[in-house]
């Protein structure tokens, strides 16, 4: 059976940390700010650990696991 290539949109989207956890950027951050508070603002720029529902799909299009 020949290996599973990387899906490359996932792989553009999602990072694996040195502990295994699968981290995301946060959606909503690129326009329509004007109505968003500042605290809201800064809350898009960090990354977030994927839920755990996601992380068996995410894994598998990575091919890790």
């Amino acid at each position: 059976m020949p290996k599973m290539k990387t899906h490359k949109g996932t792989a553009k989207r999602f990072r694996v940390t040195p502990t295994g956890k699968i981290m995301r950027g946060k959606a909503f951050k690129s326009h329509l700010k004007e109505k968003k508070s500042p605290k809201d603002k800064r809350g898009f720029d960090k990354v977030v650990e994927v839920a755990a529902s996601d992380k068996k799909v995410i894994a598998r299009n990575l091919g890790i696991r």
